[in-house]
């Protein structure tokens, strides 16, 4: 590394015209140089390498034994240089890579059917990773470099080496038996609090949004079962008296199936924003930057 300090680019620039022109003046017209200063850069070049470089024979200059050498990785430098300082392409048609993303099943509901249609139409040769994890477990991942982007729910300004879009806001609903509503379609806060519930959390015992809101009030649902998947929750409530408070997204578009209904919660809880997560050493990445205007665009689609 120490010899890269002798010389610089634009030293580099001079060598390669005059080893490929084989004419200081015409070299120097290259490059738009007068030509005492490409004759001063050619003695300062002789001086580095220790070599001539340039020879006349028969009335011409020609190609010392080092300088032939010298050519072909001087052009191949150059070529990496110059690939070094223009703006990366990203064709979605031909790139072939993987990308890992981390999310609930909330989040797969949400984003998965439509990214992976999207994809096979637009970037057939894109593999996708799919992982699950606790908030912290997502966070540290992306940290690491384990994941690519993390979609869920995230505290914000965890570090300033972590970026986040918000995709959409979310909100809460109700889920319960028609038939335990007493043709009411709802619940008051004291009906709602006697009923046993179901949680769904990756760990059981946080404090999720719902909890945090009765908190406010003083008071305190009764979990009888509490899983880390949302999909199968629904299933769990016809023919029970359980109650499940969910985030809307995670309804059937086409509704729910009876007897199941949903209401309004009888308390004010909270909405959400839901996020996608990279870290900065990302941004620069153009395949990466189309990832997650895709997601960004599915996001606004489903809500």
């Amino acid at each position: 590394m120490n010899n890269l300090r002798r010389i610089d680019l634009n030293l580099l620039l001079c060598l390669h015209a005059l080893l490929e022109e084989k004419h200081v003046s015409r070299a120097a017209s290259r490059l738009h140089k007068s030509q005492p200063a490409m004759s001063h850069a050619l003695a300062h070049l002789r001086r580095i390498f220790n070599d001539p470089l340039l020879v006349r024979r028969a009335g011409k200059l020609t190609l010392t034994s080092t300088a032939t050498d010298l050519l072909p990785l001087l052009d191949q430098a150059l070529n990496q240089l110059e690939t070094l300082f223009q703006a990366p392409t990203f064709d979605p048609t031909h790139e072939a890579r993987s990308f890992r993303l981390a999310m609930s099943d909330y989040g797969a509901r949400i984003i998965l059917p439509a990214l992976v249609r999207s994809l096979r139409q637009q970037a057939p040769h894109i593999e996708l990773l799919i992982s699950q994890g606790s908030r912290e477990a997502m966070l540290a991942q992306v940290m690491d470099a384990e994941v690519d982007i993390a979609l869920g729910v995230f505290p914000t300004g965890v570090t300033p080496a972590l970026k986040q879009q918000i995709l959409f806001e979310e909100a809460f609903t109700c889920v319960a038996d028609a038939s335990t509503l007493n043709g009411t379609g709802t619940l008051t806060l004291d009906e709602w609090l006697a009923r046993p519930h179901v949680s769904v959390a990756m760990q059981p015992h946080l404090n999720n949004e719902i909890d945090v809101a009765l908190q406010a009030l003083g008071a305190k649902r009764h979990v009888m079962v509490s899983l880390p998947h949302w999909g199968v929750a629904n299933t769990l409530i016809a023919g029970t008296d359980l109650i499940l408070t969910v985030a809307k997204g995670n309804l059937s578009p086409e509704g729910l199936i009876p007897p199941l209904c949903s209401f309004a919660p009888p308390l004010d809880i909270a909405s959400f924003n839901f996020v996608q997560v990279w870290h900065t050493r990302r941004d620069a990445d153009p395949a990466h930057h189309w990832l997650r205007q895709q997601i960004a665009r599915i996001a606004q689609r489903q809500t």
